[in-house]
């Protein structure tokens, strides 16, 4: 391979983060036409069609997906490789921004960042808590913590952390008034203390015995925007509640909440760190993504065994 294909490479992956031609130019500084003749020369080398070509966007043919994924990793493993031959000349530096969920964010990932910045003297560290998706590069930050599903195309490159289960919950004083829930029906009719995102609230979610995908709406009758609200309300006996098992695994421990619907199984979901496509991603935040997907898993990893060993202990 000569730097000719690198730098094939590079444009492919340009292409396929921004959806066009046009917008892969812009972002490299080069004619539309340039990266159209590139490409058309990458595509005669390795033999096959790598995007499906309109007037209006390109996007990635199977092959293409497929040559993207494993191009995407070499390169970042080339950077890798390229960062740790220069971490014992260049010191870490800078201010890192980073855009993290609320509670989330103050519980697993502040302390580990936290950790990182007083190993490197010369990094500062700025933590935004917005439950919000925000902008990375419209309002400046380097990299961001998102919970859930991201979009099937999008600018940013994204590497999955873990995920986390989700349960429903009740104090052991609402349980006694208004019976515990065993199946969808039940659940529905009962009080519920609900979480509301940019002004929608969230229906609930679980998996039965069957093993099929159930949802439903819940029975509102308390709404709040903030997922500690929603765990402190539920402890004071005003219905039940759905949230992270992370976030209540202390206070059921303590006997403050009560877990409910267990003979059901918890929806999980992906937590990602994402960051705007560079072709080289600076150090700062290499260290910082580094680290916790190095160390987040295994704090993840020690709730979840928490939960599915409180899973296996149900009576049938």
């Amino acid at each position: 391979m000569d730097s000719s294909d690198l730098r094939g490479i590079s444009m492919f992956i340009a292409v396929a983060n921004s959806g066009s031609f046009a917008g892969a130019a812009e972002k490299l500084h080069l004619t539309r036409s340039a990266v159209s003749k590139t490409i058309a020369r990458l595509e005669s080398k390795i033999g096959v069609t790598l995007f499906q070509r309109t007037t209006r966007k390109q996007s990635l043919t199977d092959e293409g997906q497929l040559f993207y994924e494993h191009c995407h990793r070499a390169l970042n493993e080339i950077q890798r490789a390229q960062d740790i031959l220069n971490e014992g000349k260049i010191q870490v530096s800078g201010c890192l921004r980073v855009s993290v969920p609320v509670l989330f964010g103050h519980l697993c990932i502040a302390p580990l960042l936290t950790e990182l910045v007083q190993s490197h003297p010369n990094l500062q560290l700025e933590i935004s808590f917005n439950d919000r998706a925000v902008d990375l590069i419209e309002d400046g930050f380097d990299f961001a913590i998102r919970i859930g599903a991201l979009p099937e195309r999008s600018s940013l490159i994204a590497r999955q952390l873990g995920e986390h289960t989700m349960v429903f919950c009740a104090s052991a004083d609402y349980l006694r008034c208004h019976g515990e829930p065993n199946t969808k029906d039940d659940l529905s009719e009962h009080h519920a203390v609900a979480y509301i995102h940019s002004g929608i609230l969230q229906k609930w979610q679980f998996i039965d015995e069957a093993g099929i995908l159930q949802e439903i709406r819940p029975k509102a009758k308390i709404m709040m925007d903030d997922m500690q609200a929603v765990a402190d309300a539920a402890m004071r006996g005003a219905g039940i509640a759905w949230l992270p098992y992370w976030l209540v695994r202390e206070q059921i421990a303590q006997g403050k909440l009560k877990q409910v619907m267990k003979n059901t199984s918890g929806v999980n979901f992906p937590i990602s760190v994402v960051w705007p496509y560079t072709q080289r991603l600076p150090l700062k935040v290499r260290v910082a993504v580094d680290k916790l997907l190095a160390e987040l898993p295994e704090k993840l990893v020690l709730i979840e065994s928490v939960f599915d060993e409180s899973q296996a202990n149900i009576t049938p």
